[in-house]
């Protein structure tokens, strides 16, 4: 035994009650409340007690209470010599009531001394206590030597039984109190990862359609200054118009995909190419439900490449491919090239920087430049 084993307190969570069970702090008052009742009992019973006598003897078990009490108090605050001093008042005490005629009840509180000192004491200060202690009891105990022994033998191995369970409740609750921690971590670190996959969907959706529209408005308003056609103006303000109404339906979609109502992952590529003129989509690999943000950054990729495509080469043919691997999903958005479209000076990039980020949050990669004939977006998210 090492000397930390000699000298350490059992923990707190060992020594107190607080998160004991009901039952068990029941049994433990009713156990106390029997031996505090036998004890009076024993006094106001015996012959020794008689008037005056009676009522002192009654004082005294009623003052080991209360230094029991106490020495509870100090033992939990982990007090070594006011702890010593309330187990040596305690055995003073039972000395007294030996001389005074009461054996019962200085026997009991040796007894009491012996198991408390090895259950709630650093085990060096807690071994000569309970020498004392049951050194007297065996010394006044009038049973044959083998019973004394095998008395004193039991009391002190339930001593120390009891300190083994104190100590195993103490590391129970003591584990219990990390889960709880770690638990209240997770649910804070969950809570910041929904408020910033929040945060990249309000992004997403917004940055992009905002800034359409800006640049159409801006348009009208240089052509208004200018004194251009009024069928020019009227068609930069429907351009703008049309952002409008697509970043409102892009906004629906990701508020269903924050509640998690998003439809099926082909059946919204579908819908976004039969949108688009001249794009085709296949879907290959065993097809399954995808994590929300997976399938998410799935959509918004897609959706980003084929608003690159109407931008830059409205002419051009697509085609996206969705393949469902096993421990993959990749997305491949492909097209054939084509002259620039009237949107193509417009942007700086910075969406698919964004998909970018987002794919390599999720573990994943985004891939973007031009191939023979055209342009490829090539998304690898893990599933």
């Amino acid at each position: 035994m090492t000397e930390n084993a000699w000298t350490r307190w059992p923990a707190r969570e060992a020594l107190g009650r607080a998160e004991s069970s009901g039952p068990r702090r029941l049994l433990g008052w009713v156990v106390r409340a029997l031996v505090l009742g036998m004890l009076l009992w024993g006094v106001f019973t015996s012959s020794q007690a008689h008037g005056w006598g009676a009522l002192g003897a009654a004082a005294g078990v009623l003052l080991a209470a209360f230094v029991a009490w106490a020495l509870y108090r100090t033992t939990l605050t982990h007090r070594l010599w006011p702890s010593l001093a309330l187990v040596t008042v305690l055995l003073g005490i039972a000395v007294g009531a030996q001389a005074a005629g009461f054996r019962g009840a200085a026997l009991v509180i040796w007894c009491g001394c012996a198991v408390t000192a090895l259950e709630r004491l650093p085990i060096a200060a807690a071994l000569p206590v309970t020498s004392v202690a049951l050194a007297s009891y065996a010394a006044v105990n009038n049973d044959v030597w083998l019973t004394t022994a095998a008395t004193t033998a039991g009391l002190a191995l339930a001593g120390y039984v009891l300190r083994l369970d104190a100590e195993a409740r103490g590391s129970a609750q003591r584990l219990l109190a990390q889960e709880r921690a770690a638990g209240v971590a997770e649910a804070e670190s969950a809570a910041l990862a929904e408020r910033a996959r929040i945060a990249r969907e309000i992004h997403d959706v917004l940055a992009h359609s905002l800034s359409a529209q800006l640049v159409h408005l801006e348009a009208a308003r240089l052509l208004i200054e200018k004194g251009a056609d009024q069928e020019q103006i009227l068609e930069r303000v429907v351009a703008a118009r049309g952002m409008a109404r697509d970043g409102l339906a892009e906004t629906r979609q990701a508020l269903s995909a924050l509640r998690g109502e998003l439809t099926p992952l082909e059946d919204f590529l579908t819908q976004l190419v039969a949108a688009a003129d001249g794009a085709e989509a296949t879907v290959s690999g065993e097809r399954r439900p995808l994590p929300a943000e997976a399938s998410q950054a799935v959509r918004r990729v897609a959706q980003e490449a084929l608003t690159n495509v109407r931008k830059h080469a409205p002419e051009a043919k697509v085609q996206v491919r969705l393949e469902y691997g096993e421990h993959q999903v990749t997305l491949v958005v492909r097209d054939t090239g084509g002259s620039s479209g009237e949107l193509g000076v417009t942007g700086a990039g910075y969406g698919l920087l964004g998909m970018r980020e987002r794919a390599e949050l999720l573990g994943g990669s985004l891939d973007a430049g031009p191939v023979e004939e055209g342009f490829m977006v090539t998304l690898k998210v893990p599933v």
